[in-house]
């Protein structure tokens, strides 16, 4: 399927404002790119592209003072089928992970394990090595946490999620890799687009989302405790520890999102045969 997807974000600045921006799709989904991928300013603005150290795409500008739009829209190609549920991979032993995955397993800004520490193994001890691990993890948290808009909180943490028991995909998402990494599970955040295909509309406004990533079986494996069932149409943006290492803007000064529109959505197959007409 062909999938169409970009945003409009507006930051107010009320001097020139160096940001840092992870708001290009992650290079792993470059290949399947119908169409390019650029951030557009609406005003003469220079970006210097740098990968950071997770290996995503980013950028850095000085934002003028003022309003300053940011947009970007694409077409992706993508496979059409749900999440991959590996029944059987396999929890490796700490001394048998690779050395660049072991930083996560450790506690981050918003993923504070030494909370949690003590109820996950009280809680999770018994149940077997591996994805059926992550899956008890993944329906505690799906079942603990009550989604809502309302409930945002950029300051709450992974222990902050457990005991207000109400939040955003970020707050499953934080909560869940916690969890995991008590666990002794490498576990990574994840953010990018997905949107309502396969599943009933939502009818609040489209959002980018975060879900996160288990390492079992010497591979990278995609976990969702927000909607706890297989997606399909992610299209990943950034990776890192936890929200602070893909947060979508980083702003060295005072810096106000005042327009926020994102686009996920599918395109109809009659579109894409008029796109692209099959030979005669």
């Amino acid at each position: 399927m062909k999938i169409r997807a970009g945003f409009h974000l507006g930051y107010e600045c009320i001097q020139p404002t160096p940001m840092l921006l992870a708001l290009n799709i992650h290079p792993s989904r470059r290949a399947d790119l119908l169409s390019e991928q650029v951030l557009d300013f609406d005003r003469p603005i220079e970006a210097w592209e740098y990968t950071d150290g997770f290996g995503n795409a980013c950028s850095r500008i000085v934002a003028p003072a003022g309003v300053t739009t940011i947009s970007t829209e694409f077409e992706i190609y993508d496979s059409g089928q749900p999440d991959v549920v590996p029944d059987d991979a396999v929890q490796h032993a700490i001394n048998d992970l690779p050395d660049e995955v072991l930083v996560f397993l450790l506690g981050s800004r918003y993923c504070d394990t030494d909370r949690l520490a003590d109820f996950a193994w009280a809680t999770f001890s018994s149940t077997p090595l591996g994805w059926a691990r992550v899956q008890a993890i993944c329906d505690f948290v799906h079942d603990h946490i009550t989604f809502d808009y309302l409930k945002a909180d950029l300051l709450r943490t992974a222990h902050g999620g457990f005991v207000d028991k109400a939040g955003v995909c970020r707050d499953f998402a934080h909560l869940a890799i916690a969890l995991c990494r008590c666990m002794n599970i490498p576990a990574r955040y994840c953010t990018g687009y997905l949107g309502d295909i396969g599943v009933p509309i939502d009818p609040n406004p489209m959002d980018f989302s975060a879900w996160f990533e288990v390492f079992l079986g010497g591979h990278w494996h995609t976990v969702d405790a927000r909607h706890n069932t297989p997606r399909i149409g992610r299209i990943l943006m950034g990776t890192g520890r936890d929200a602070t290492d893909v947060a979508m803007s980083t702003a060295f000064g005072p810096a106000v999102l005042c327009r926020f529109e994102v686009i996920t959505e599918e395109v109809p197959q009659e579109a894409a045969d008029k796109a692209d007409p099959m030979p005669s």
